[in-house]
């Protein structure tokens, strides 16, 4: 009894201890509960040990010796194991998606990062996802140094580097600073290039012809009776004189670029400083000079985007002739793939193999025109289709309905979208190489030398649509991964190409209606009969 006493007296002791520890880490400005707690502590574990004395030396006779030297083993063993893995962690994704790891596009730019950035991240309790996601950044690159914060716990911290809440992230790098909210990976991962990155690039809108606005949030607000929105048949009543296109910017902006509009008809308008100049989805044909000021950017080596939607004359159609692409008539209709019930609306999961659709998911376009190469070949001109509609889709000339006798001969493929690289030192005239493909001028027929130039390398991208990439639709599935990776392709980024927020999909089993059936019959009847047919066997060989 008394040694039941003496052990319950160290327990409390030891309890005592433990507190103190708690209490001297807590403290702000005073110590003398911890001390009084370290003090009482102390005496009543050492009282204790004394009254067990006797019971603690019956743990060294010879009998004993051997269970008290294992199990000190075994505990020294799992002390050795636990701070091993303290210094060198190993962490391993099971996950069938690869949820909780870095995607292998964010671990080949970070390992390709040449200057140091540092990162301050203040965090809570509930944010241990994100403290895991940038260990994870940092063990990519030893220039990449992250360092934690709690503003509750340490305010100073944050009223020094003014932050007021959890989720604040400082980027910095040789005297850049760059403030980060988003936790997740294409967030972090865009802020590292954008603060590494000595200058931002620009990407030009050309306004003035109904175009979508960049800075606008507004979506589109068509209404067609019960059949639902539709860019595509039949007549259509648009509230909205414009739709927005702030979704695109946002993503524009995540990945350091800077936006802008730009009017071509101003009298200072240039285009020298576009990184990359957008085209999307003009509503009426541009002025000679603006035709004029696109085709010098083009010539000088600029990149450009075009999104042109069907059954609209913009006046590029020789611009975009002069790299090898033919702007189709009519609308396609793809009655075997297509978004939701509209079959003017093509769906695409499967692309030509290129930088820009690599790892795509489905994207769908509401209401594209077809796409096609010249006539004749264009020298120097290298032209790649990107995006194709299905076997059986078609281009349909009729915008009110679906008429079949159009496609007579014309089921197949059709292009949605396509790229096209001016090679570098191609030498032919301008005026001539338009003549020649409008048919206006043999192949054969040599060049006037007084018109001769040199093209510059230049690269575009063509869509026969431009709703797509709208705030109503970029956001679904590969929509806004499909425009920001044509964007980051023209301006010679392709390390950021599918640096987009990952999804997950939840696993699921898609069976048909008789697999169903059987595996209802399997489940519910046939299993159990099984089970009861054997418990009678048994019982009746019991008997």
């Amino acid at each position: 009894m008394n040694s039941f006493r003496s052990g319950l007296i160290l327990i409390a002791g030891l309890m005592l201890l433990a507190a103190s520890l708690i209490a001297s880490s807590l403290s702000v400005n005073s110590q003398w509960v911890a001390n009084l707690l370290l003090l009482v502590g102390l005496l009543l574990s050492g009282f204790a040990l004394f009254s067990l004395r006797d019971d603690i030396a019956q743990l060294f006779r010879e009998n004993r010796r051997e269970l008290l030297l294992t199990t000190v083993g075994l505990i020294g063993v799992l002390v050795a194991v636990a701070w091993m893995s303290a210094l060198h962690p190993v962490r391993m994704d099971l996950t069938a998606n690869r949820e909780y790891s870095l995607s292998p596009q964010t671990v080949k730019m970070m390992q390709s990062i040449d200057k140091p950035v540092h990162i301050t991240f203040f965090h809570d309790r509930g944010m241990r996802e994100t403290v895991e996601l940038y260990e994870l950044f940092a063990a990519q690159n030893d220039k990449i140094t992250v360092e934690f914060f709690d503003p509750m716990i340490n305010p100073a911290q944050a009223k020094l580097r003014g932050v007021e809440f959890a989720g604040t992230a400082l980027y910095e790098s040789e005297g850049r600073k760059l403030t980060v909210n988003g936790p997740t990976e294409t967030d972090i991962a865009n802020g590292i290039l954008r603060i590494t990155q000595a200058r931002q690039q620009i990407a030009c809108f050309v306004d003035g012809h109904g175009e979508p606005d960049p800075f606008s949030l507004e979506s589109h607000d068509h209404m067609e009776g019960d059949a639902g929105h539709s860019h595509g048949l039949e007549t259509k009543f648009v509230q909205h004189e414009r739709h927005g296109m702030a979704k695109a910017r946002s993503g524009l902006e995540s990945m350091n670029y800077v936006v802008e509009k730009v009017s071509l008809l101003k009298a200072d308008a240039t285009l020298s400083q576009c990184a990359v100049l957008i085209v999307a989805g003009p509503q009426s044909p541009l002025l000679d000079a603006e035709l004029r000021s696109i085709d010098r950017y083009l010539d000088q080596g600029g990149n450009a985007m075009f999104m042109i939607d069907p059954f609209v004359k913009t006046g590029l159609e020789d611009i975009i002739r002069k790299f090898g692409i033919e702007l189709g008539s009519g609308m396609v209709i793809d009655e075997a793939s297509h978004f939701w019930a509209d079959p003017s609306t093509p769906a695409v999961t499967d692309y030509n193999r290129h930088e820009i659709t690599n790892k795509l998911p489905l994207s769908f376009f509401p209401g594209v025109r077809p796409l096609g190469p010249t006539k004749d070949p264009v020298p120097g001109v290298s032209v790649r289709p990107l995006v194709n509609s299905s076997q059986k889709s078609f281009a349909n000339a009729d915008k009110m309905r679906v008429d079949h006798k159009s496609a007579k001969n014309g089921y197949g493929p059709q292009t949605l979208m396509v790229t096209s690289r001016i090679n570098p030192n191609t030498v032919e005239s301008g005026e001539t190489l338009l003549k020649r493909l409008r048919g206006e001028e043999s192949a054969d027929s040599k060049p006037a030398p007084e018109k001769t130039i040199t093209r510059k390398e230049a690269r575009i991208v063509v869509s026969g649509d431009s709703d797509f990439a709208t705030n109503s639709f970029y956001h679904v599935l590969g929509n806004g991964a499909l425009f920001l990776n044509a964007v980051n392709f023209l301006a010679s980024r392709e390390n950021l190409i599918g640096l987009e927020p990952r999804t997950y999909d939840l696993p699921y089993v898609s069976m048909t209606n008789t697999q169903m059936k059987g595996t209802f019959i399997l489940s519910i009847i046939l299993i159990p009969l099984l089970m009861a047919a054997v418990g009678v066997a048994v019982w009746w060989r019991r008997r």
